[in-house]
């Protein structure tokens, strides 16, 4: 046996001891040992391999998987370019803490030093993106090596699901030529390749992933804030604690009765809220999206306590008095008329929110988030990309506990977010669905690209389709001052054929003309497929300036 099959023959087996059971495969020549030894081990039924051909569109894959499943996901690719291209899913992975094991395949020291083909620095590539990076050293003819190889595995997914908080971590691995097995390979080796009795691991670890504690309240007016994470822990902890809870995902994964489904509608509402400012917040989660949820946590008058178990938190004001400890204060019993309050306002809201929209003609953004959510089967999951998709969903306001949503938060980039949709639900038990917008469909249209041999979950991706960038027309380069320079360099209309793009990937795909057809679209049904609807972005800062002024009207008479 040469010493990259060995190395990478155990690299593999130490994986699935360390509960490894996704592996994402990207080809090329110098990761063909661990590509080889991935394949034997996924037909022999240790592990699922999913292989791609774009590097950026894999890693989203695998990140999709990761956050879904809450266990850490392996991703390999050769050396050079295709090592960078995993870099942005890196960056969303740091930021949103999921555990991602990267595996980078390398030249050794002496081609890197000739200038060889195919050559960059992978050395700490991504950065302080990582929780953990090493080198490993290049296979030889020695005994010794077994043991080495089979803890730095350990080491990494420890990093990758570490007490303090999950994150991707890196190996770069060099290979010397032969990179295939011999042909007369007898499995000899100099010394056993065995790994530990009855597949435990080399190294045993701590098996984490318990939420972080909760905070205990000492004030009588408070609010939760969940972001993402913790949202149904968040809902119990709010009803026994008898505060209002709202969420960035609006009601999505939301239950009991102090769940506010206008949240994102309320905090928005300044009148409402010098009347009903809490005295301290939970903040569950790292809050990205709404600018009202950032000026409660960054008013000076308000306590942040704060569930996030990294030092990695957020605090527009630097006023988080607590980071996911227990509080030894006791709590103050809550005030009756202070959640009851909330929980009118929220009547009024929601009614003027759901009146005004039915007034509106078919379609627009947040009607058709509205519909959406109303329409996904009990257990779905949403995938929810970035920009107005995830302020829809939110600002439609509908309580939905029987939905799993995720979101690509960490740093709320477009990119990546077709791979992702098709990695969650990939592993996702039941039917899955994603809301994204055109430009971030086709930003990555090419994680569409499945090959016969590779699963296609049952994912309905729903586009919504305004031709552009029409998130900001919503922002200040939107207002009508800033026409003259806006469709050239915000609006960015592209025109793109949505249904042949499809075609070429042999995706099955409708244009949702009515509500009739998009709601029979939505009906579950077996593959991957797309449904399109055509929505007019010149629209959208109208409509969103009538529903603020409708609720703030009813708000106020409450």
């Amino acid at each position: 046996m040469n010493p990259s099959t060995a190395q990478a023959r155990v690299i593999v087996d130490e994986l699935v001891r360390n509960t490894v059971s996704h592996v994402v495969l990207c080809p090329g020549s110098r990761n063909a040992p661990l590509s080889i030894a991935l394949y034997d081990a996924a037909a022999a039924g240790r592990l699922q391999l999913h292989v791609r051909i774009d590097e950026r569109g894999a890693a989203f894959l695998a990140l999709g998987i990761a956050a879904r499943t809450g266990r850490p996901v392996a991703v390999l690719c050769t050396s050079g370019t295709a090592a960078a291209n995993f870099h942005p899913a890196v960056l969303e992975a740091d930021r949103a803490g999921v555990p991602l094991i990267v595996l980078t395949a390398d030249r050794p020291p002496e081609m890197r030093a000739a200038g060889a083909s195919q050559v960059i620095d992978q050395h700490q590539l991504y950065g302080n993106a990582i929780r953990y990076f090493d080198e490993l050293a290049v296979a030889e003819r020695r005994a010794g090596q077994n043991s080495y190889w089979r803890g730095q595995i350990c080491r990494a997914w420890n990093a990758a699901y570490g007490e303090w908080r999950c994150g991707p971590v890196h190996l770069n691995i060099p290979f010397r030529e032969p990179l295939v097995p011999d042909i007369d390979d007898d499995g000899e080796w100099y010394e056993s390749l065995e790994g530990r009795p009855d597949g435990a691991r080399w190294t045993e670890l701590p098996d984490f992933g318990a939420l972080p504690s909760f905070v205990v309240p000492s004030a009588r007016s408070g609010l939760v804030i969940a972001c993402d994470t913790g949202v149904q822990a968040a809902s119990e902890w709010a009803e026994l604690h008898g505060w209002p809870v709202v969420s960035e995902t609006g009601g999505i994964g939301m239950a009991g009765a102090t769940a506010i489904s206008s949240g994102a509608w309320l905090l928005g509402v300044e009148e409402f809220i010098s009347r009903h400012k809490p005295e301290q917040v939970l903040c569950i989660g790292r809050p990205t999206v709404f600018r009202q949820v950032q000026r409660v946590l960054s008013d000076p008058d308000v306590e942040v306590l704060l569930v996030r178990p990294d030092s990695d938190w957020p605090a527009p004001a630097h006023n988080v008095r607590q980071v996911g400890q227990w509080f030894d204060e006791p709590s103050k019993p809550a005030d009756p008329e202070w959640l009851a309050s909330w929980q009118r306002a929220d009547r009024a809201a929601s009614a003027a929110v759901a009146e005004a929209l039915a007034a509106e003609p078919w379609p627009s953004g947040l009607r058709l988030a509205t519909e959406l959510v109303d329409a996904v089967p009990e257990g779905s999951l949403l995938v929810v990309g970035s920009s107005n998709p995830t302020r829809d969903v939110a600002l439609a306001g509908r309580l939905r506990p029987d939905v799993l949503v995720h979101r690509n938060r960490g740093v709320a980039g477009i990119d990546g977010m077709v791979s992702t949709a098709i990695g969650a639900a990939t592993v996702h038990r039941g039917h899955s669905y994603a809301l994204l917008g055109d430009l971030t469909f086709l930003h990555d249209a090419s994680g569409l690209l499945t090959g016969p041999a590779e699963q296609r979950p049952d994912l309905t991706i729903v586009v919504l389709n305004d031709d552009g960038g029409g998130i900001f027309s919503l922002l200040e380069q939107g207002a009508p001052e800033h026409d003259a320079s806006f469709e050239r360099v915000f609006g960015t209309p592209h025109g793109a054929d949505l249904g042949a793009l499809c075609a070429g990937y042999r995706v099955p795909h409708v244009v949702a003309e009515t509500l009739a057809e998009f709601r029979e679209a939505l009906k579950p049904a077996p593959g991957l497929r797309v449904v399109e609807v055509r929505v007019d972005r010149t629209r959208h800062r109208e409509l969103h300036a009538r529903l603020r002024t409708a609720v703030s009207s009813a708000v106020r008479a409450v």
